[in-house]
C-alpha cells in the first residue's frame, strides 16, 4: 500500500507490516527490527511466534494516539523478518529442552550427556547476537530510531550493544516481573534470564539499570543488585507498598525516572505486566503493573524531557486459545513507537 492511498481511519489491512503502515525503512523515522527466537525459555515456549502474531493484532489498532497526536506520521517501517532466525531457534530449542530437562531431574551441567548442547545452543545464541546487531547498526547508521520485537528477553542484547557504540552513555528503564541478573542460567550463556548480567558486563555505556515491578529473582541476584552501583530497583511489593501507605502512581512514576539519565533505553518484558494481560507469557508471575500503569511511566519519562533511544518489547506468547497476549503486545509496542518518537522530536 502507498502512503498516498492509506487511510489511518480506514479498516486495518494486513500488509505483514507493524499496524498495516504504508513506510519503507528507507524514509521513516523508526525502524522496527523482529527477532523470533525462543530458544532458552526456562519454562513455556512460544515467543518465537510473537511477531507474526503481534502483526497481526496491531491492525486492530486506530491511530490517534493521545500521548503522541501524530507522531506516527513520521514513519513507524518494518524491517523484513528474518525467518532464518525461526528455523534456527527451532533445530536448537530441542537442545535446550533436553538441558533443561536433564537439570530438572537432578543432573549436572558438565554431565556429557548436556555439554555439546549447551555449546550448540551457546553458538547459535552468539549468531543470533550478531544477526540483531547487524541489522540494527544499518539503520542506526542511516540515522534511524531503532525498537525491536522479540522474541524472548536474550533477543535484544545485540540491539543494546549497537546502541553502545553509537551513544557515550544511557541508562535503561527495564520493566519485568525479574531481574535477569543470573551468569549463564542452565548452562546457557546468553539466557533469557541472563539478558541484564550480560548488558552490565559488556556494554559499558550503560550507567543505570533501572528496574520496575521485579519480584521472582534470586538471591544471588538480589546481591548483585545490591551491590552494583549501577542498579536501582523499584519491586512490586515496594510500588504496592507505597500505593498503600497514599503515594500515588504519577509520584512513585516521578521517583523512578529521576534515577535515570537523559538518554534512556526502555527493556519491557510483558510478564512486567499483570499477567491478566499476559495470560501464556513463558514465565508468569503474580502481581505486576496494570496496563495503565506501565503506559503511565512511560509517559513520564518522555514527559521528563528524557530521550527514548530504543526499545524492545519481549515475551509475548501467543496461544491459539486467546489473543489477549498478542494484543497487549501490539499496544504496549504502539505506546513505545509513538512516545519515542515525541521524545525525539
Amino acid at each position: 500500500m502507498e502512503q498516498k492511498t492509506f487511510d489511518p481511519d480506514g479498516v486495518g489491512v494486513a500488509t505483514g507490516s507493524y499496524f498495516g503502515l504504508p513506510f519503507e525503512p528507507e524514509t521513516s523515522a523508526l525502524v522496527l527490527i523482529s527477532a523470533p527466537w525462543d530458544v532458552t525459555v526456562s519454562y513455556g515456549a512460544g515467543t518465537a511466534y510473537a511477531p507474526d502474531a503481534i502483526i497481526e493484532a496491531s491492525t486492530q489498532l486506530d491511530f490517534h494516539e493521545p500521548l503522541a497526536p501524530g507522531a506516527w506520521r513520521r514513519g513507524i517501517a518494518t524491517a523484513d523478518i528474518d525467518y532464518t532466525i525461526q528455523e534456527q531457534s527451532q533445530r536448537l530449542r530441542s537442545d535446550a529442552e533436553r538441558v533443561i530437562d536433564h537439570l530438572e531431574g537432578g543432573g549436572e551441567i558438565d554431565d556429557d550427556y548436556v555439554v555439546r548442547k549447551i555449546r550448540r545452543v551457546n553458538e547459535g545464541s552468539r549468531a543470533l547476537n550478531a544477526n540483531i546487531e547487524a541489522q540494527a547498526a544499518r539503520w542506526l547508521d542511516q540515522g534511524r530510531l531503532v525498537g525491536l520485537v522479540g522474541g524472548d528477553h536474550s533477543t535484544p542484547y545485540g540491539l543494546i550493544r549497537a546502541l553502545g557504540a553509537r551513544h557515550a552513555e544511557f541508562g535503561i528503564l527495564h520493566v519485568d516481573a525479574h531481574r535477569d541478573l543470573r551468569e549463564a542460567y542452565e548452562g546457557f550463556e546468553y539466557s533469557h534470564a541472563s539478558i541484564m548480567y550480560n548488558v552490565l558486563r559488556d556494554v559499558e555505556q550503560v550507567r543505570r539499570l533501572v528496574q520496575v515491578a521485579v519480584r521472582d529473582f534470586s538471591a544471588t541476584e538480589a546481591a548483585l543488585a545490591e551491590a552494583d552501583e549501577r542498579v536501582v530497583s523499584f519491586g512490586d511489593l515496594e510500588l504496592a507498598g507505597g500505593r498503600f501507605r497514599g503515594q500515588t502512581w504519577d509520584e512513585q512514576c516521578r521517583r523512578i525516572v529521576a534515577e535515570l539519565p537523559r538518554e534512556v533505553y526502555v527493556s519491557f518484558d510483558i510478564d512486567g505486566l499483570s499477567f491478566d494481560n499476559c495470560p501464556h507469557t513463558g514465565t508468569p508471575v503474580c502481581g505486576g503493573l496494570s496496563f495503565n500503569e506501565a503506559v503511565w511511566l512511560l509517559h513520564t519519562l518522555v514527559e521528563s524531557g528524557r530521550r527514548i533511544i530504543g526499545f524492545d518489547v519481549v515475551e509475548v506468547c501467543p496461544a491459539p486459545e486467546g489473543r489477549i497476549d498478542a494484543i497487549t503486545g501490539a499496544r504496549i509496542l504502539w505506546k513505545l513507537c509513538s512516545l519515542t518518537l515525541k521524545s525525539n522530536e
